[in-house]
């Protein structure tokens, strides 16, 4: 399947700067000719600002499949329900203080 790269968007994009009450910062908001706007949420703002940092380790992903592939890959079922238990004790704690 071959992408047509060639259809350009109907209008030009204009960045307005919008203030956003939960996080009190500006974020560049895109407004497009025929007056229809996008306002971007203060977590929004945040992935978008952390945008830079790559999401996933490429190189480790590689080795976890190859380790997989090799039948070397092992996994650490008391680190895995340490943090299970870990996190469910964060959910419990986060939920009585609110």
């Amino acid at each position: 399947m071959k992408i047509d790269n060639s259809i350009k968007p109907a209008g030009s994009a204009k960045v307005r700067e919008t203030h956003t009450p939960a996080s009190g910062k500006s974020a560049p908001t895109p407004q497009t000719g025929g007056g229809a706007s996008v306002q971007l949420s203060g977590l929004s703002v945040q992935l978008q600002a952390s945008g830079d940092a790559p999401v996933f380790d490429a190189a480790r992903v590689s080795q976890i499949k190859q380790a997989i592939a090799d039948g070397k890959f092992q996994i650490n079922a008391g680190a895995i329900a340490d943090r299970l238990l870990s996190s469910a004790r964060e959910l419990v704690d986060a939920e009585r203080q609110s």
